[in-house]
């Protein structure tokens, strides 16, 4: 039997397997593709199931599906026809899911030549519903526009929310205000999530193992999305750049600083390199970075970028033992669930800000192109001493005041209070409160 053949059969006499809920929904519109994006293991291929189980559920027959992973080692490597010869086989198989409409999940298709070409001729001359998922953020927006021409819906894909890690564990998400006893196991839930993060796979290991697994996802989307991908020679430069970025999220990140601590190591490495390698682990959805504020692109390029990991358990397992960071840890987490929130809506969507008396506010959403801010967020773990509280404070009311709003949000470990301020009020919510919207 040839290897695609047993590969779909396989797939069809499987039962499907029992997936967590995420709250991240495929919405295809007619004739599109939807194009589910993220880094290695945070739950795409799951994601697909699950789409899955809901057409089966809604009546379609279960071979009217095809499910093929081109990242399989017996698919390895993928020839150039590869694409076409899974369709065909399948049809082969199944001729009634070419007449009667089929449902194509092609899952890390970015590992088949030519994908995009394919994608579209199937959208243009096939009866079948198209769903494909990456591990690259070139799928993402703008590049799934020009690819499918507009008949493509990108969804992108992050490791479990705090919610989301509260249903895989069974613990029950409150619609309304928790009593005491609730809120205290949701207060220690979090506290958990900080550490433990929302990787799927994870989430039940015990913590020597979950960090030993954490460390070693970083290092295949090293060697596979960066090194192999982009034919990169300098391995001690990578392994050293990436765990040095890594262990900075929430920081502005300095390409100058790091390349003169690599070249007094004695690691012959350029600073365009460090810069083509940052680009790369943005790609690879191992972190992101965030601009500053401003509607002057010379400014936006000119100032540094803060740094933030795909999860804050993966910061954790990439920090130095016996290194707390929880501040961090919780600034990373606002930031993601920010980005989920925002449904990584843009460049410059999200964005640091600093006063004009050069106080930093954490993150702003708004539009930096026209300048126009909607919501100012500072993070404060803790704001038990009174120069801290007088700090973050005194940061957001300045940048009411810049920016024009009139309200902004304090996200804390466990305060909860209205701080008025000159020209409004600062909301001062516990994180896990934030997290779930109650």
């Amino acid at each position: 039997m040839d290897i695609l053949e047993k590969l779909i059969a396989d797939f069809q006499y499987r039962p499907l397997p029992i997936v967590s809920p995420r709250s991240a929904t495929m919405s295809p519109v007619g004739n599109m593709a939807s194009v589910v994006i993220g880094m290695r293991r945070s739950g795409k291929t799951y994601f697909l199931f699950q789409e899955m189980h809901r057409l089966i559920k809604s009546g379609v027959e279960r071979n009217r599906i095809l499910y093929v992973n081109f990242e399989d080692d017996r698919l390895q490597p993928p020839g150039h026809d590869i694409l076409d010869r899974t369709l065909e086989t399948f049809y082969r198989m199944t001729p009634e899911a070419r007449s009667e409409g089929a449902y194509l999940f092609l899952d890390e298709i970015q590992e088949a030549p030519d994908w995009s070409r394919f994608a579209r001729r199937v959208l243009d001359t096939e009866a079948a519903r198209l769903y494909i998922s990456g591990s690259s953020a070139k799928m993402l927006s703008k590049e799934v526009a020009t690819e499918f021409r507009g008949r493509g819906f990108a969804i992108e894909l992050l490791p479990f929310s705090y919610e989301e890690a509260l249903l895989f564990a069974d613990i029950d998400v409150p619609d309304s205000i928790p009593g005491s006893r609730q809120r205290s196991r949701l207060e220690a839930a979090f506290t958990d999530y900080l550490r433990m993060g929302g990787f799927p796979d994870v989430q039940l290991l015990q913590e020597t193992e979950r960090i030993q697994v954490l460390q070693d996802y970083v290092e295949l989307v090293l060697f596979r999305d960066i090194i192999e991908r982009h034919q990169v020679r300098n391995l001690h430069a990578v392994q050293y750049f990436s765990r040095a970025l890594l262990q900075s999220s929430g920081s502005l990140a300095s390409v100058n600083r790091l390349f003169n601590d690599l070249r007094s190591q004695g690691v012959a490495v350029g600073r365009d390199t460090l810069y083509e390698l940052l680009d790369h682990f943005v790609d690879a959805y191992l972190l992101f970075t965030v601009p500053i504020f401003s509607r002057s692109l010379r400014v936006r390029r000119a100032n540094p970028r803060k740094i933030y990991a795909i999860d804050p358990g993966l910061f954790y397992a990439m920090s130095p033992a016996g290194v707390s960071n929880r501040g961090a840890r919780l600034e990373n987490a606002v930031y993601i669930e920010l980005r989920r929130r925002m449904n990584a809506s843009g460049e410059g969507t999200i964005s640091y800000y600093l006063t004009k008396a050069g106080h930093e506010v954490d993150f702003v959403v708004g539009d930096t192109a026209t300048g126009n801010a909607s919501q100012l967020l500072q993070v404060c773990a803790d704001m038990s001493h009174s120069s801290t509280r007088r700090r973050e404070v005194l940061a957001l009311e300045e940048a009411m005041n810049e920016l024009g709003l009139h309200e902004a949000v304090l996200i804390t470990m466990f305060d909860d209070e209205t701080i008025p301020v000159e020209g409004g009020v600062i909301r001062a919510v516990p994180a896990w409160s934030w997290m779930l919207r109650v």
